[in-house]
């Protein structure tokens, strides 16, 4: 480990260095051993990644474990791969305000190294609060050769923003859910909150804006949230989603089946903000927003958990791009009970949702 701190002086402090302690148990180790098995160096394809994906194996086995606590660290794969599958990070600044151990930046290398791009093209930014968690990115990152920007130490992405002046292509992110103690009484005046100030009770708008303050002017963000944000009727809450949707901002909703999260059962839904809606070549939809509704896809691979698989990912993707007018995804058309392209008619306070 100290070695390896040698080399790459990011990890330095990062890595643990206590598994020769007496106190750890022989036996124990040994078994923990004997649990995998693997060659670095093979020149076979398939085993090109293999220490990052016995490392993502692990972290998904902890945020198992770990229950509620697991969604601290762990997204599950299937919805970061629906996210960036939506947005397609082929070029530009990557930015995730919450990254947890960094697996939005892990599947998004994977995105464009399988479209055949190059993966000097994307440059990563993160922030992450939990020191532990802020670790396992560290660590999670440089096992898989990504050079990343995750600040000198862990912070709170609200109260100490370690990447102030960064205006970001694309956003993944996970934020914690309907978190009620974020400090947001003490942030009342803050330049972020450009559609209202967001409740000192819930931190969900608050994440939406800062999210949409660190957008480029043809940024795009993709993001997990509660179902709860799409139709809370709580005045400061609606009066920020009602400016947000006016401002033609919000470019699709897409909700999602319980079971899919360690950390909660309820379900949740995928917001994605575009800071320009301009069709850039493509079709116009300003003025619009679409809907998808993926709360029956999915299937269950344990007795709890739920996963989304390549064909419902694959769907979904591709109604998205149709309807943002890409050709080789097809010809857009509203689906009853799937997906609606809903017309945006302004008025001054309105649940849209």
């Amino acid at each position: 480990m100290i070695e390896i701190e040698k080399e790459n002086p990011s990890l330095k402090g990062v890595l643990p260095k206590d598994y020769a302690r007496p106190a750890l148990d022989k036996t124990r180790l040994g078994e923990v051993i004997d649990l995998f098995s693997f060659k670095v160096g093979d020149e076979d394809s398939r085993s090109k990644d293999i220490l990052g994906r016995v490392y993502e194996y692990f972290l998904s086995k902890f945020a198992s474990a770990e229950g509620k606590n697991g969604g601290e660290f762990y997204t599950p794969n299937s919805v970061v791969r629906l996210l960036v599958e939506i947005i397609e990070p082929f070029k530009g600044r990557v930015y995730d305000p919450c990254c947890g151990s960094g697996g939005m930046f892990v599947q998004s290398e994977k995105f464009v190294e399988e479209h055949q791009g190059k993966l000097g093209d994307i440059a990563v930014y993160g922030q992450e609060s939990n020191p532990t968690t802020w670790k396992l990115c560290k660590m999670n990152l440089a096992i898989r050769g990504l050079d990343s920007n995750l600040g000198e130490h862990h912070a709170d992405t609200f109260h100490n923003d370690l990447h102030k002046n960064l205006k970001a292509d694309f956003i993944l992110a996970n934020p914690p859910f309907n978190i009620s103690d974020w400090g947001g009484d003490r942030l009342t005046e803050d330049a972020r909150w450009t559609y209202g100030i967001p409740p000192a009770g819930n931190a969900n708008y608050a994440w939406i804006q800062h999210m949409v303050n660190k957008l480029a002017p043809s940024g795009v963000a993709g993001f997990i949230l509660a179902n709860g944000s799409m139709s809370t009727s709580t005045v400061a809450e609606l009066d920020i989603r009602s400016k947000l949707v006016n401002a033609d901002l919000v470019d699709c909703i897409v909700t999602l089946p319980g079971q899919l999260f360690y950390s909660t059962q309820i379900p949740v839904c995928l917001w994605f903000m575009a800071k320009n809606k301009a069709p850039r070549g493509l079709r116009d939809r300003r003025g619009e927003i679409l809907f998808i509704d993926a709360r029956k896809m999915g299937q269950m691979v344990d007795r709890t958990h739920r996963e989304l698989t390549t064909e419902d990912i694959k769907k979904i993707a591709n109604t998205y791009h149709a309807w943002r007018g890409q050709a080789e995804a097809g010809v857009y058309e509203d689906v009853k009970g799937f997906c609606k392209a809903a017309k945006l008619v302004k008025c001054k306070s309105m649940n849209i949702f």
